[in-house]
């Protein structure tokens, strides 16, 4: 059997290994902290349990096509739940809404926004579905190496629809008037590490993704997905070593033969690599055998950061939904504050999610308890320090109690603040991205980092870095684009 090696053991490291197993490889998993997930983590404390970072499950085809590899479906792992709501939103300006699964109330909420809205939104999301059917079925799960691989078949075809010169913040604008019907379908440009102005129009599939598709939970939380990909993984005989950190790749004549740990040094006939991709050009690899330098990255536009807040209470916080968006008034000059290099650091005024996942999943906390998760988007690379987070957290806090009516902060059993330092420290991510690549124009598609190495003919890569991008269903899909490259290297 041939024996590849997986660095990382995030969704990308998790799917990859699977897939390699299946395809017949040897495969083992060399991770740096104490258990699979990567930025999927878990962290618990005096029975409050915290999935540490996706907390959305969306495109639930996607996952049923990634286990469909397997022969398998999701229920055989974990049990799917609708959210009903399937998020709300609180605008800055008093105005509350739910999104509903039931797209006629959807409707009705935006024919209530402005006039002619729900028409608006009708065709807002045909154009949706539209622009996702042509993702899923010719874009995304192909890989792109040269200008013909993104310019070829249909996409030439199709291109002209896909509006790719049009931030999304525009091409809304031709919808709807209303700061929050706006706000409605640009809001989930977040997931994506963009802004509605940086990011290309195309990306409003965000909308079908949704509002059409639907949002769900996985009982048990995210930390049930990877479960579900790690034993997928082991039935097929992956090995995992947890808490051994690669320190390096041994390259010789452009040719991987093995990595290193603490432990010893191991070969391998490839090497898949889901750790960050910036850490693993600059600090595992020699500098002779990196697609990738330090100037490179430095001209990318890097996803945010972020400070999530993860909290235990004693009582049930009844006015916070499972997903809850508490979007400022102006929050245009959240995004300057963390795009604009003039204008980065700590926000002033910021916008911010909270995920209730107790409001679902009564074991997620002890009985008559909640815990919240609330995170906060950052620019990358600013400063950070246990004082600015605390003084942070006071506003945010205020914020929350204030809006909400609730007294939350004398009822806080397990409170844990994790920020840009810990996304460094715990996930080697490059100046202390949460998310990676934004999904800029020139970083889309054939602008990201390639999925094999151009220097070492055995070196590959999945993530969030790679193509199609950002989110748990796009790691999934990135695995599977490499993993068929391998396959078909190496078994054909």
């Amino acid at each position: 059997m041939k024996k590849a090696i997986v660095v990382g053991s995030g969704f990308g490291g998790l799917s990859a290994a699977a897939l390699l197993a299946k395809d017949g490889f040897s495969v083992t998993v060399f991770e740096k902290n104490e258990g699979p997930g990567g930025r999927a983590s878990v962290y618990s404390d005096k029975g409050y349990h915290f999935d540490m970072g996706p907390s959305w499950y969306l495109m639930p085809d996607v996952y049923k096509r990634f286990f469909a590899e397997f022969s398998k479906k999701p229920a055989d792992f974990y049990e799917l739940k609708k959210l009903d709501p399937s998020y709300r939103i609180h605008f800055g300006t008093g105005k509350v809404a739910d999104i509903s699964p039931d797209l006629e109330k959807n409707l009705a909420l935006f024919e209530d926004l402005e006039p002619g809205g729900a028409e608006s939104l009708k065709k807002y999301l045909a154009s949706a579905k539209e622009k996702y059917d042509l993702s899923i079925n010719e874009m995304l799960y192909r890989d792109y190496r040269s200008i013909l691989d993104f310019l070829s078949g249909r996409l030439i075809m199709e291109g002209r629809k896909l509006h790719v010169f049009e931030n999304l913040d525009k091409f809304v604008s031709k919808y709807f008037k209303s700061d929050e019907a706006k706000k409605i379908v640009e809001y989930s440009i977040g997931f994506l590490g963009g802004s509605p102005k940086n990011t290309p129009s195309f990306y409003h599939i965000m909308s079908h993704i949704d509002l059409t598709l639907g949002v769900y939970y996985p009982v048990g939380g995210m930390r049930k997905v990877v479960a579900g990909i790690r034993e997928l993984a082991e039935s097929y005989g992956v090995e995992f070593r947890f808490n051994e950190p690669v320190t390096e790749i041994n390259i010789e004549n452009k040719v991987a033969k093995s990595v290193s740990t603490a432990t010893g040094t191991y070969t391998a006939d490839l090497v898949l690599v889901n750790a960050d991709y910036p850490h693993t050009e600059m600090e595992l690899i020699d500098p002779e055998y990196q697609t990738y330098d330090e100037a490179y990255w430095d001209s990318r536009v890097l996803a945010p950061s972020a400070i999530v807040m993860y909290l235990g209470v004693d009582r049930i916080i009844d006015s916070i939904a499972h997903h809850t968006l508490f979007l400022d008034k102006n929050w245009e000059q959240n995004f300057d504050e963390i795009f604009d290099p003039e204008k980065a650091g700590w926000p002033k005024n910021p916008s911010y999610y909270v995920n209730v996942p107790s409001r679902t999943d009564p074991t997620a906390a002890p009985p008559g308890c909640d815990t919240l998760f609330i995170l906060v988007a950052l620019a990358p690379g600013i400063e950070d320090s246990p004082e600015i987070r605390e003084r942070f957290y006071d506003r945010i806090m205020d914020h929350l109690e204030a809006t909400t009516g609730e007294n939350i902060r004398d009822h806080i059993q397990v409170k844990r603040i994790f920020a840009l330092d810990d996304f460094k420290e715990r996930y080697n991510a490059y100046k202390g991205t949460a998310l990676g690549l934004s999904h800029t124009l020139l970083q889309t598609a054939l602008w990201r980092p390639a999925h094999q190495s151009k220097k070492v003919e055995n070196l590959y890569y999945s993530g969030h870095y790679t193509h199609p991008g950002i989110g748990v269903p796009m790691t999934l899909i990135s695995s599977t684009i490499v993993a068929r490259e391998i396959n078909n290297k190496y078994n054909h």
